[in-house]
């Protein structure tokens, strides 16, 4: 398959993604954490980055969106896992923290990033899952499949001097 198809299929499926999100939120009422919300900026970041490169016709597009493709990926999954982990082991003391924009409203950025990854009892809450997974572990499945398609990409694109454009 085309490289061009592989980061619009990427794309698309993140757009998928970030709609099914906006779903839960606005149609389920599942209000969405601190570490919830900078998974879905990852996100958006691996669509962009995912969908500019399907559109150029470079090879060097094409690598250079896999590779940021790549570095979004791994960011998203890293909170994804760190939410994941907030889940399975939540601390002694859980208190429901400030939301995320309140959080970059009230504090300087040296004060608001760290208090987003530190997570909330919001992020420790599951209120919804799929074969028995929550929202925060299928984040990080999928963020984690990104990343390898990207690596796969990338390693391909290096490999072979020309390809096809469509």
């Amino acid at each position: 398959m085309a490289p061009r198809r592989i980061l619009a299929l990427v794309a698309a499926a993140c757009v998928a993604m970030l709609a099914f999100g906006m779903y839960l939120q606005h149609v389920v009422g599942l209000e969405p954490c601190p570490m919830c919300i900078v998974q879905r900026y990852a996100l958006v970041l691996v669509t962009l980055a995912a969908g500019l490169a399907a559109f150029s016709r470079s090879r060097g597009a094409w690598i250079a969106g896999s590779v940021l493709m790549l570095l979004f990926s791994g960011f998203g999954a890293f909170v994804a896992a760190r939410q994941s982990w907030l889940q399975w082991y939540p601390p002694e003391i859980a208190s429901c923290g400030r939301d995320f924009y309140g959080m970059i409203e009230t504090f300087p950025l040296q004060r608001a990033i760290p208090m987003i990854f530190k997570g909330s009892g919001d992020c420790t809450k599951i209120d919804w899952t799929f074969l028995g997974g929550s929202i925060a572990n299928w984040s990080f499945v999928w963020f984690v499949f990104f990343a390898l398609v990207a690596v796969a990409l990338v390693i391909r694109l290096a490999r072979q001097p020309r390809l096809a454009t469509a």
